[in-house]
């Protein structure tokens, strides 16, 4: 997979450029999110969160949490014991933490700053371990994937909610205007940064999608992948299970 950073000029690597992108955005994120999803996403979110309901899952990790819209929702629809949120930018970390704290979730949701890539937990420590909008992030796919399954119990679930590619006809000329020259430039009005929102669609085109994406889950021993595309192959949740 092609490496594609945030910011082109900085001597970073991408995972402190991701985390510096997303510190950055963070005070509108929620906003764009909304605004450039038209809500869908909250659907995505539910659907995803559908999948890992048979088996009632306990111990939830929540990698790449972003503000915890996601553990938010998992809290209300799948009422776990525990749900333990991370994320590598401590600003989306303060503003989830701000909402855990209004709806009185603290006891329930809580949320550390850990790189997804070297996972603070050991071995066999959750039930599920779910990532929404976050894998493509990933400075190394193949060892962060492997770090979730390490962490996995036995039996235990991994869903993924991704963006893809929409393939058919005219979905996916509108979406290739719409990620390339609309989103950049409601990226930069509202967050004041245009390259935030140029490297966010450039990481979905490089990004191994669908039947190359359930190839590299199974590589790293996930056993019974499956891949549900949504919204005309817009998103994709890839649900697997650890043997």
């Amino acid at each position: 997979m092609e490496t594609i950073i945030p910011y082109k000029s900085s001597q970073k690597n991408k995972k402190e450029q991701v985390a510096e992108m997303f510190d950055k955005i963070s005070p509108t994120y929620d906003l764009l999110n909304r605004v450039l999803s038209g809500g869908i996403d909250k659907s995505w979110r539910k659907k995803a969160l559908t999948m890992l309901q048979s088996s009632q899952p306990q111990t939830i990790l929540d990698v790449a949490t972003g503000t915890a819209d996601l553990a938010i929702l998992a809290q209300k629809m799948l009422n776990p014991q525990k749900i333990v949120g991370i994320d590598i930018s401590e600003g989306m970390l303060a503003l989830g933490r701000e909402k855990i704290q209004k709806l009185g979730l603290q006891d329930k949701i809580t949320l550390q700053t850990a790189d997804s890539e070297n996972l603070p937990f050991a071995e066999s420590s959750f039930d599920a371990v779910m990532v929404s909008f976050g894998v493509r992030n990933f400075a190394n796919l193949e060892q962060g994937l492997s770090e979730i399954y390490r962490v996995t119990k036995p039996q235990g679930k991994v869903m993924i909610l991704e963006f893809s590619k929409p393939s058919a006809f005219p979905v996916k000329q509108l979406y290739q205007f719409y990620s390339k020259t609309f989103l950049p430039w409601l990226g930069k009005l509202i967050s004041k940064d245009k390259a935030a929102y140029e490297y966010l669609p450039a990481s979905v085109e490089v990004f191994p999608e669908g039947k190359n994406f359930v190839e590299i889950l199974e590589k790293i021993g996930f056993k019974n992948v499956t891949c549900k595309p949504l919204t005309f192959g817009i998103c994709s949740i890839y649900i697997g299970e650890k043997s």
